[in-house]
């Protein structure tokens, strides 16, 4: 049960992490920014034993050739 406890209270928000969440807000992301990040989480999310094959250029390349689909 003293695993458990972390559930019990909810920690105060970081004052410092909280105005820089409120001052980025309104910033918008351009199309890069939001394509460097996906392909940031594509390659954190690479499996751990293909950590030599995939790298973050050849995540960047491939994103190159995936379309998504456009909704109905």
């Amino acid at each position: 049960m003293a695993d458990r406890q972390q559930f019990f209270s909810t920690p105060k928000p970081d004052p410092e992490l909280a105005k820089l969440l409120q001052s980025s807000k309104d910033i918008p992301v351009s199309e890069a920014e939001l394509r460097e990040q996906r392909i940031s989480f594509a390659f954190g999310n690479a499996p751990q034993s293909l950590e030599n094959r995939i790298t973050k250029d050849s995540v960047r390349l491939a994103s190159e050739h995936i379309r998504l689909l456009p909704l109905p």
